[in-house]
């Protein structure tokens, strides 16, 4: 089955969710869901990984598929590394090792000039492909040591391991193309389409624990974000106020 099917059942399914189709909050069996799409149980299942992994439903063995009820008002996001299996993800270090930061790290981490920060790339290979191509840099403050085995790992895991509270990532995509170096280390070609990734990871307290930039292809990424009337009614009127025009046709959504 194409993923195209797997795609339209997984839209279809977040829209009965929202539209509160499902009694007692309780999806069909995979067997009726099956039936009702007229596709395999496999897809199906393919189906209702995204959704557990956007974070919108949870299988109770026994019991069968719940929707959770507090996900529904906040932003859910699902990306291509999320859907996929710890097993069938790695990652390889390409390198490791302390740099003295530039101006713009010691911007965004808040050091002292003289503090030093870890830089590291890896590539991270999923079903054995390479999807991403990352340069990441850590404060040395928070990490005096960062093992070879970590990066190939989890850095996130790291810092939970360090009683670090992780909060927030916030993180800006951009399209783009594979430069010549990139292609190289990827095994792709130069000016292949690639999406630009640039996250910061903040704790609890407001630190930022770990910067990086990603170059990713083959990406994919699903956002479901609650409707904020009062943003929407302040823009609308920023608008009217400039253009003196309240036309529905006149004023973007």
């Amino acid at each position: 089955m194409s993923s195209k099917k797997t795609e339209f059942i997984v839209t279809d399914l977040i829209s009965k969710i929202f539209q509160q189709k499902f009694w007692h909050n309780k999806l069909p069996t995979q067997r009726d869901l099956a039936a009702a799409y007229q596709v395999s149980r496999f897809t199906i299942q393919k189906a209702l990984k995204r959704l557990e992994a956007i974070g919108l439903i949870e299988s109770i063995q026994g019991d069968g598929i719940y929707i959770r009820e507090r996900a529904l008002g906040n932003p859910l996001i699902s990306n291509s590394l999320t859907e996929v299996p710890y097993e069938d993800m790695e990652s390889k270090l390409i390198y490791r090792k302390k740099v003295r930061p530039t101006a713009k790290l010691i911007n965004i981490f808040n050091l002292a000039p003289d503090e030093l920060v870890w830089e590291f790339r890896r590539l991270r290979i999923v079903r054995y492909e390479i999807s991403q191509l990352e340069t990441a840099w850590m404060p040395c403050r928070l990490f005096p040591e960062l093992p070879r085995e970590v990066i190939e790992d989890s850095v996130q895991n790291y810092a939970l391991e360090k009683k670090y509270k992780i909060s927030h990532f916030m993180t800006n995509y951009r399209p783009a193309v594979l430069s010549r170096e990139a292609a190289e280390m990827m095994n792709s070609k130069k000016g292949t389409p690639a999406m630009d990734i640039v996250s910061r990871g903040l704790l609890k307290d407001g630190t930022i624990f770990i910067y990086s930039r990603i170059k990713a292809i083959h990406y994919e990424c699903t956002y479901i974000i609650p409707f904020n009337k009062d943003v929407y009614q302040s823009r609308r009127k920023q608008t009217i106020a400039k253009t003196g025009n309240n036309t529905s046709h006149a004023i973007p959504s």
